[in-house]
């Protein structure tokens, strides 16, 4: 191997965020999983919302463990134990902040990666180096890690237009639309904490680092299945597949701060812009001018009357606009504005 490749290789070193909350019966698995990479991260930085069981104590057996089995491993472990919960997106914030790596893995506690997802994942941001951020698919298992048949793309419908935008460097685009970066299969360049840092609490925080990096950076999909994705009845966050009753029972249900929560998100998100835009980020005015129109367009969804009635003839308008296919999932939106309660 040639001196540069090798330099840059080891440029590009990893730490993992890993977020622990009440986590002991499965993130053994998981750290395990991460220590026996086939391109090992350099660190994991464990952040722990207060838990009231071992699995602190889990996490630092698992890596002795595995610093035992593997001769030459070397993987320091950070702590972090917060004694009052921050909740998720602070929680994360936190162990992003303490990581030191080039790239970061963000990490849940309760899935498993394959064994070889750094090195694929590294080796694509080697091979591109304008790349600021890759996510990828799951597999969806159990809580015994059994497969459950099915994968995250195609719990939350990811379409082959989507893929396409991401591959052609539309992000943006697509995440104006709707967010499909899962933050366990996500890793960044560091080089993005300026602009990402802090994250509002109003934001989870995988789409607020995926939706302002694809504004003046480029971020794309691994389309294969990086992790095992675990679903069970404590996931904070959880992939299923709606059925058709489900899309019903959610197109009549009350519309609740939905849009308003939408339409506060999409203001922050212009604030940050052009925060970053000022700092010398190259966020193009087009860009900032689409956002523009997502806020003009949620504040419209916010302001429908109560009679399904009343409000025909202005969604029908909107449509006309085309800003229901541009920042929102097209014809399924037009159908919730004319018939959810409110």
């Amino acid at each position: 191997m040639s001196a540069a490749p090798a330099a840059l290789a080891e440029a590009l070193s990893v730490s993992v965020a890993l977020c622990t909350y009440n986590g002991e019966r499965f993130v053994r698995e998981q750290v395990r999983s991460i220590c026996l990479q086939t391109r090992p991260p350099m660190e994991i930085v464990l952040s722990d919302d207060a838990s009231r069981d071992a699995c602190v104590e889990v996490a630092r057996a698992t890596v002795e463990e595995c610093l035992r089995e593997r001769p030459g491993l070397a993987i320091a472990l950070r702590v972090i134990v917060n004694p009052v919960g921050l909740r998720v997106v602070k929680n994360f914030e936190q162990a992003v902040r303490a990581c030191g790596g080039t790239l970061i893995a963000l990490s849940d506690q309760d899935d498993a990666w394959v064994p070889e997802r750094l090195e694929r994942l590294v080796a694509e941001f080697e091979r591109r180096p304008e790349l600021r951020l890759l996510h990828s698919d799951a597999r969806l298992v159990d809580a015994e890690g059994a497969p459950l048949g099915g994968t995250l793309f195609h719990a939350i419908e990811v379409t082959a237009s989507e893929l396409e935008r991401m591959h052609a460097g539309q992000a943006f685009d697509v995440l104006l639309r709707r967010n499909i970066v899962t933050g366990a299969t996500t890793v960044f360049h560091r080089e993005l904490l300026d602009a990402v840092l802090p994250f509002p609490v109003e934001w989870v925080h995988d789409e607020w680092i995926a939706t302002v990096a694809s504004a003046f950076a480029r971020i794309d999909t691994v389309e294969a299945q990086l992790i095992d994705y675990r679903q069970h009845g404590g996931n904070q966050i959880g992939a299923r597949r709606d059925t058709f009753r489900e899309k019903v029972r959610k197109a009549l249900a009350s519309r609740g701060t939905t849009h308003v929560e939408r339409a506060r998100k999409a203001e922050l998100l212009l604030e940050r812009l052009e925060q970053v835009a000022r700092a010398g980020r190259p966020v193009a005015p087009d860009t900032l001018d689409k956002l523009r129109g997502k806020i003009v367009h949620q504040r419209f969804r916010t302001q429908l009357p109560a009679s399904r009635w009343a409000r025909v003839l202005p969604i029908l308008r909107e449509a006309r606009t085309g800003r229901y296919d541009r920042f929102g999932r097209g014809f399924r939106g037009v159908v919730r504005d004319l018939f959810e309660s409110v």
